[in-house]
């Protein structure tokens, strides 16, 4: 009962102590030279602008978390320390400590757990986990000379899917598939780190034996004459709907459309072929939309 007893304790300190108390030096031994956060008294405008408006859920909450310190220090419930908070930072600052806090623990946690989740027989001894586990928090703290009020979140989220595509790899069962693509949703609202656990979930259960492509045709598609002439015929529909274009804002527009378009472009290039110009079709019909439509912003 004793050694059950100094084993969670043990566990509790090097899973939740130890991991605060490099958080908490992190924020307050030292300033960030990268972004001025200890000096905002509240949320920065930069937050809400951007790719960081995307952000929406950590940006609310460091709003709420900025009410939530103003109030403890104006209404005295941290009466001892309010000298101390005012001292070292602003009311957005300690909500942004203590809402990065909660995740990291959280995140430490998971790790944790992740560590003693079916290892391999190295990793079955404790000491040999922690070994790795306290790497992973410094790593972690490390980052945080230039602090964010969406990345412990963003984390914490990834991490999470790790564990449901483990769970959903070992056991098969669809609600943990289900509730992966939940997370993936609600995530893209933290950060765009969404994608990494699409990334992981198709590294753990993509397969070159039981694939969902017929084969790589790259060299196909650059030495067969029908393919080429499928890459030249679609290569001219998009030019034509390029010059189709009336403005300069639409060019832009859909200049931008096939930049972002890249990874798309090299999937087909790589595992289908050019001879199928369907597989450009959404290319070709975007193009026709681009240029048929008028991007320009509107003020009345």
């Amino acid at each position: 009962m004793l050694k059950t007893f100094d084993e969670k304790l043990s566990g509790f300190l090097f899973v939740v102590i130890l991991p605060f108390l490099l958080f908490f030096m992190s924020y307050y031994g030292f300033e960030s030279s990268y972004t001025h956060f200890k000096t905002s008294e509240r949320p920065p405008d930069f937050l809400f602008s951007s790719v960081y408006s995307y952000r929406i859920i950590p940006n609310y909450l460091s709003i709420y978390m900025t009410d939530f310190m103003e109030y403890c220090i104006n209404s005295n419930v941290l009466l001892p320390f309010k000298n101390l908070l005012i001292k070292n930072g602003t009311p957005f600052y300690h909500g942004l400590f203590l809402m990065n806090t909660v995740f990291f623990i959280l995140c430490s946690g998971i790790i944790n757990m992740l560590l003693k989740f079916r290892p391999l027989d190295i990793f079955q001894n404790i000491k040999a986990r922690r070994i790795v586990h306290l790497l992973m928090v410094f790593f972690i703290v490390m980052t945080q000379y230039t602090p964010s009020n969406c990345d412990t979140i963003a984390l914490f989220c990834y991490l999470v899917g790790i564990v449901l595509t483990l769970k959903y790899l070992h056991t098969d069962r669809n609600l943990y598939f289900y509730l992966l693509i939940v997370l993936i949703a609600v995530s893209t609202l933290v950060r765009e780190t969404a994608c990494l656990n699409i990334a992981f979930f198709a590294s753990v259960f993509f397969s070159m034996k039981e694939s969902f492509m017929e084969g790589i045709y790259v060299v196909a598609n650059f030495t067969s004459p029908f393919n080429l002439a499928g890459l030249f015929f679609s290569a001219i529909a998009a030019y034509f709907m390029y010059k189709l274009c009336a403005d300069e804002e639409s060019r832009l527009v859909f200049k931008r459309y096939l930049f972002f378009s890249l990874p798309y472009i090299v999937m087909i290039t790589l595992v289908g072929l050019f001879w199928e110009v369907r597989l450009f079709l959404p290319i070709i019909l975007t193009g026709a939309l681009v240029a048929c439509l008028d991007f320009k912003k509107k003020y009345n």
